[in-house]
């Protein structure tokens, strides 16, 4: 037998001559293998005329990277706004905030003085013309004298509390400073007012205002807020008062030995001086009560 192909088709045929009978059989049909295309896409070029499809899919990877561009943005957006045209990196805004809170102070101060004047405009006139008697009148200047409203003049003692140096370094056998072991704090100034006040100061007079009952010493940063207005060191405090148990007093603080360790180790101000006439202004500000109502 032989195979014989002719017009696409196979045939088997004897061996024998050309006339010999040819025997048809089923023709084979002939697949061809499909080919590799782009990346692992297989195609048959009878089916995809046009070049494979591809499906556009959202990795993790697309995902986070579309979300950090989407962050960048805002935050561009974001300091463009807040920036106006303006260098965010300067500290002129901070210098800008400093400055207004300065011109509040002294402004506060002049309201002060102004109001002390119209006070005592308005206590002369009350004296002259509340036809009270002389008894009356005595109590009431003892009343103010304790209230703190009138000037007090006497022997005073001055303490004077100072930040450390900018380049201060620890003194030998204390551990390095750090920043908050530099600077004065309101536990300090308060711990002087209360030993005076121990020590049986008749008034006090922090900066130049004049304390009463409710006044608060108060610290922000390394700056004190007082009754509206605001002090950098070296902060001073005056007390009339007996100077030797006013001194005493001080020497005798626990909360001031705690800070006289501080003055040895890293050089904190610390200065008390020894005056024989002084005199304290009265309180000028309001006496107004928010919260606490009087007894009687």
């Amino acid at each position: 037998m032989r195979c014989v192909t002719a017009q696409g088709k196979l045939w088997l045929a004897p061996a024998g001559g050309e006339g010999d009978l040819v025997l048809p059989r089923a023709s084979v049909s002939v697949v061809l293998p499909l080919r590799l295309k782009g990346k692992g896409t297989l195609s048959n070029s009878a089916d995809s005329p046009g070049g494979p499809v591809r499906r556009f899919s959202w990795r993790p990877v697309r995902l986070l990277t579309a979300a950090v561009f989407a962050l960048a943005g805002l935050i561009f957006v974001t300091s463009f706004n807040t920036a106006k045209g303006t260098n965010l990196r300067t500290d002129d805004s901070l210098l800008k905030l400093s400055d207004l809170i300065e011109q509040r102070s002294h402004k506060n101060a002049e309201l002060d003085e102004s109001t002390s004047a119209v006070r005592e405009d308005v206590d002369a006139l009350a004296r002259r013309d509340d036809g009270s008697t002389e008894a009356e009148d005595e109590k009431l200047r003892a009343l103010e004298a304790a209230a703190g409203t009138v000037k007090l003049s006497g022997q005073a003692v001055s303490v004077t509390l100072n930040d450390a140096p900018p380049n201060a370094q620890a003194a030998p056998g204390y551990p390095e400073p750090q920043a908050n072991d530099l600077v004065i704090h309101q536990q300090d100034l308060q711990a002087v007012v209360n030993a005076l006040w121990q020590g049986g100061a008749r008034g006090i007079q922090v900066m130049d205002q004049r304390l009463i009952s409710t006044s608060a010493v108060r610290c922000v940063g390394n700056t004190l807020i007082l009754q509206g207005r605001v002090y950098s060191p070296p902060y001073k405090v005056t007390a009339v008062g007996d100077p030797d148990r006013l001194k005493q007093a001080l020497t005798a603080s626990p909360a001031i030995q705690n800070y006289q360790l501080y003055v040895k180790a890293y050089g904190l101000g610390w200065k008390v001086d020894e005056r024989e006439a002084v005199t304290l202004p009265g309180y000028s500000g309001t006496v107004d009560l928010h919260y606490a109502k009087p007894v009687q």
